[in-house]
């Protein structure tokens, strides 16, 4: 047990470690973003790229997933026709997309309410790219080659993270270098990867194994649909409700939501292909009851001290100028624990991911992440008009609660795990407990206070999920 905990957390360490550094990278954007654009420019950078998150999926088919399963075990055919199949069908359904897009662009600027055809044009053409360039990722992660993955994706963020400061504060090119420099880091980072496709490609063609592959990925496509419509959903909504100012603002500070966001991408990038190489352990259940309890405990320690020291972190200046998001969007703070608290679920939900993936039941995916999308849509329309942008936090949350539930309920019916029920439901208990006190006292809290709150509760998360001695349990278990 301890060793296979090992694997995994080595494997966490190095996708966690090029993640973060990636992610901080990539953060840098929001901070220079925020001091440069004024919120209502900065807003069509969110709108814009949560179109781009959509279509993502659309662009996949959920093939993506079907490579991992298949692939995992090539059942069906060889290796090179497990990856040469869904890699040449995301291929043409994303050719053929780019190309609609192309062609009627003018249709899409009226449909996504931004009036610069240029910008549409770079979407379509990146949206092109990342889609060819999910399956050798997905290759790199099956094959534990994380150094190779996290290179190649430190690459991608570096080249955009250096366009973008060279076209903005150079050449002075404004919103349209934003999309220039994903545009250049997407193109790059598919070469960077064109080795892995020419040695894996194969141009023979297994019926069978296409057959299943397409019965097991094309549930993912609404289930993707789904999850990503929880994720982004808000920003056109709230752009349809309020106005692109009030989008920005709600952004920059969702972006917040990163250091939690970075726990769930590190454990998710390792999470997949561990559960699947043990899931015919004898003792796979019990270690994936401990992996949840772990994961929990960790994630509610960091959620603590953030939600008590994020307004000190975003409004201490920076060394050259301005702060980590600029003094126009502090407005939207108050939604940063709701955000990180939402990421926390996000988390949950990704663990009791592995009995569908194990069991092979794709097919309450959609059933899963389409309550979660319905309750976000009714809640946005429901809050936003009241609340404004606390109205998307809250909708992002009860979407993501909702997920995790009903994906517990429906996994125990078919891979039941012993979870720590007690554990968890004490762990939560603490972090709704900080949730209450920060909305209380929101802004008027002293820093010696705040210590002391983090001490206790976040001691009491220590101790209530037993990480003082989780080498110890994991021994045992």
């Amino acid at each position: 047990m301890l060793d296979k905990i090992k694997s995994l957390s080595k494997q966490t360490l190095i996708y966690g470690t090029s993640t973060i550094i990636g992610r901080f990278l990539n953060f840098i954007l929001v901070p220079f973003y925020t001091n440069v654009f004024p919120p209502s420019e900065y807003g069509v950078v969110a709108v814009i790229f949560a179109y781009i998150a959509f279509l993502n999926i659309v662009y996949s088919l959920g093939f993506e997933a079907g490579y991992f399963r298949f692939a995992s075990s090539v059942e069906i055919g060889d290796e090179k026709q497990n990856f040469s199949h869904p890699f040449f069908t995301i291929m043409l359904n994303a050719a053929v997309l780019s190309g609609i897009i192309l062609l009627f662009n003018g249709t899409f600027t009226g449909i996504t309410g931004i009036s610069n055809n240029s910008i549409i044009i770079y979407a379509a053409i990146i949206l092109f790219f990342d889609a060819i360039s999910l399956v050798p990722f997905a290759y790199l992660r099956l094959k534990n080659k994380a150094k190779v993955f996290a290179s190649i994706k430190l690459v991608n963020i570096c080249v955009n993270v250096a366009l973008n400061l060279i076209l903005i504060l150079v050449y002075k090119m404004g919103l349209e270098a934003v999309f220039i420099s994903n545009l250049a880091a997407s193109i790059v980072t598919f070469l960077l990867l064109m080795p892995i496709v020419l040695k894996n490609i194969s141009f023979s063609f297994n019926k069978e194994l296409f057959r299943e592959l397409r019965k097991f990925s094309l549930p993912y496509f609404p289930a993707g649909l789904a999850a990503i419509i929880v994720q982004v959903i808000g920003y056109p909504i709230m752009q349809y409700l309020t106005d692109v100012k009030t989008v920005g603002i709600y952004n920059a500070n969702y972006k917040l939501g990163i250091f939690m966001m970075l726990i769930v991408s590190m454990f998710e990038y390792a999470w997949r292909p561990f559960f699947l190489n043990n899931a015919r352990e004898p003792n796979a259940k019990p270690l994936f009851a401990k992996v949840m309890t772990i994961f929990v405990g960790a994630a509610s320690v960091l959620f603590i001290i953030l939600t008590f020291f994020i307004d000190n972190i975003v409004m201490t200046p920076l060394p050259f100028k301005g702060h980590i998001i600029g003094a126009k969007y502090w407005s939207g703070l108050i939604i940063v624990p709701l955000v990180l608290f939402s990421y926390l679920f996000l988390g949950i939900y990704t663990n009791l991911m592995a009995g569908i993936y194990i069991e092979k039941k794709t097919r309450y995916l959609p059933l899963i992440t389409g309550l979660g999308a319905v309750l976000n849509i009714i809640v946005c329309f429901t809050l936003i008009p009241v609340t404004g942008i606390m109205g998307g936090a809250i909708a992002a949350l009860v979407s993501y609660i909702s997920m995790a539930v009903y994906m517990f309920i429906i996994v125990q019916k078919f891979y039941p795990v012993k979870y720590e029920i007690t554990r968890l439901a004490g762990i939560l208990a603490i972090d709704i407990c900080a949730i209450a006190i920060f909305y209380t006292f929101f802004g008027s809290l002293g820093i010696i206070y705040k210590v002391v709150l983090c001490a206790l509760l976040g001691g009491s998360v220590i101790y209530i999920s037993q990480l003082y001695k989780v080498k110890m349990l994991l021994k045992k278990t």
